[in-house]
């Protein structure tokens, strides 16, 4: 009785979104799959912005610029509580204004415009000694201009690359999955060096019958300028050399010069080696491995839901699994002898005072893992680009906020104009009862104090909004207007039945369980 109420006593801070001490360097997850690796033929690009980031959207609309335009190139966007919020904002310079800009969306990081262009973003730091505050251009900021100038991928990343080069890249090392409706790209960047202007990049194409997938580390190896899959920028060996990440004799391999030491030399974390595996195991990819393929093709051909379950995934049932020590005594019974089973309590997404709470109770009971869906994750986006449709249905974001394990998701399209007015709000910084962030937290905090009973029917909503989202989807042309209520829809329907599970929850557990 005593270690229950130990549990259940420490459970409770589960309930609070707080900051987890492995937050810090590995945040956010992209996958990415090929138009041939897909069943449907879409491209498909995705992210997880996983921490304390804003979680305000809007679909920011196409312009026309006069000659001699100019447009602010700004740094601190990504805290801000609404649009238009100026605190912790800084103008870093002005470049000169395209003739016209796309509209886009714009999320924390900017993710998807009216042509289909698409982009997700994972961080993996490398060396502090790259990173120069001064360049102009945090990734952010490149995501936004690539998606108001681009219609594709590889502009985009020539763009990005150029301007990060001529103005300055002031950001830790960034990987962004790059999307058109034809094809998906791996982008990766870093600085050139305390107090120096420019960028050093490289990017590479993801065969059309694979996937891939970033996780916070760098994975692009070998660099082939004469590939037409490939492009870098001219002074990445250099950079390397000059910064001692590189003798400049032995083979120049892009992930081991720029990587950090938190995945021990290796290319791949838990999250790469998971998905990769799943998705492939024909393949027999081992955890021992040092070096992972750069993307794989898939045993079977992949569904977008089948992006989805990934994105919810925790590893129970695995090796990985953090549940399966958190267990309870069982008395016997007509069915059963006595035995243990895992506690009602367990739940995948512990906080770090949990963990050590069980871990001083009995060491070993929690091995932390980092898992692709997290608690302390703002937004997060799977975004189809298909080509056979017209581009203002064919390009579809489908936006989750919070915990990507227990939110459903929301689809914004590529021709959508207006999100419903609780997106307007960020709900990080401050609780904002109907803004769209806590309309979702709500429940999937109050869940997760008992998530082995809660799970069963939370998946259940989770599996039944995406049915209905993905059957009614457009599949013709269809108005702006007609767009913005279909996304309204589905956002409603969510949050209706969120509320409903709100209120069952704060029955069942004020009741006690």
């Amino acid at each position: 009785m005593k270690r229950y109420l130990a549990l259940l006593a420490a459970s409770l801070v589960i309930a609070l979104p707080l900051r987890s001490q492995e937050y810090d360097g590995q945040s956010c997850t992209s996958v990415m799959v090929g138009r041939l690796a897909s069943t449907d033929g879409s491209v498909i690009t995705s992210h997880t912005c996983d921490g304390r980031y804003r979680t305000w959207v809007q679909m920011e609309p196409a312009q026309d610029h006069k000659p001699g335009a100019m447009h602010q190139v700004l740094r601190g966007t990504m805290q801000t509580r609404f649009r238009g919020d100026t605190v912790g904002v800084k103008l870093m310079g002005e470049i000169p204004e395209a003739a016209h800009t796309y509209a886009y969306l714009n999320t924390a990081y900017p993710c998807l415009n009216e042509k289909q262009l698409a982009i997700g973003e994972t961080t993996f730091g490398g060396p502090d000694t790259l990173v120069n505050a001064a360049g102009w251009f945090t990734i952010e900021e490149l995501e936004r201009v690539a998606l108001q100038r681009c219609d594709n991928a590889r502009d985009a990343i020539r763009l990005m690359g150029s301007l990060a080069e001529k103005y300055g890249y002031g950001d830790g090392g960034e990987c962004l999955s790059v999307a058109d409706k034809n094809e998906v790209w791996q982008f990766e960047i870093v600085g050139v060096g305390k107090n120096k202007i420019g960028a050093a990049w490289v990017a590479k194409r993801i065969p059309d019958d694979h996937v891939g997938i970033s996780a916070n580390i760098p994975r692009i190896g070998r660099i082939n300028r004469k590939d037409k899959d490939m492009m870098a920028s001219a002074n990445v060996e250099r950079v390397a050399k000059e910064n001692g990440l590189w003798d400049g004799k032995g083979e120049f391999i892009f992930w081991k010069c720029f990587n950090t030491d938190y995945a021990k030399g290796r290319n791949f974390h838990d999250r790469e080696w998971f998905i990769l595996s799943r998705l492939a195991p024909s393949l027999g990819l081992t955890y021992d491995m040092d070096e992972l393929p750069f993307s794989v093709k898939p045993d079977k051909k992949v569904d977008v839901r089948e992006v989805m379950a990934l994105y919810r995934e925790t590893y129970e049932g695995t090796d990985f699994d953090m549940t399966r020590n958190v267990r309870m005594a069982r008395p016997a019974n007509s069915q059963h002898p006595a035995d243990t089973v895992v506690s009602p309590v367990a739940n995948p997404w512990l906080t770090t005072q949990m963990r050590n709470t069980l871990n001083t109770l009995a060491p070993g009971t929690v091995e932390f893992r980092r898992t692709v869906a997290v608690a302390w994750c703002a937004y997060s986006h799977i975004t189809q680009l298909r080509s056979w449709l017209p581009d203002s249905v064919g390009g579809v974001c489908w936006l989750s906020l919070d915990n990507p394990g227990q939110s459903p998701r929301v689809p914004v399209f590529s021709g959508t104009t207006a999100l419903p007015k609780a997106f307007e709000t960020c709900g990080q910084k401050q609780y904002v009862p109907d803004c769209a962030l806590w309309q979702f937290r709500r429940a999937n905090k109050l869940a997760t104090l008992a998530w082995q009973s809660t799970k069963k029917g939370f998946n259940k909503e989770i599996l039944r909004l995406e049915t209905l989202a993905i059957d009614g989807l457009p599949t013709s042309d269809a108005s702006s207007a007609a767009l913005n209520a279909y996304t309204e829809y589905i956002y409603n329907e969510g949050v209706r039945s969120w509320k409903e599970m709100e209120d069952k929850f704060w029955l069942q557990f004020g009741m006690g369980f």
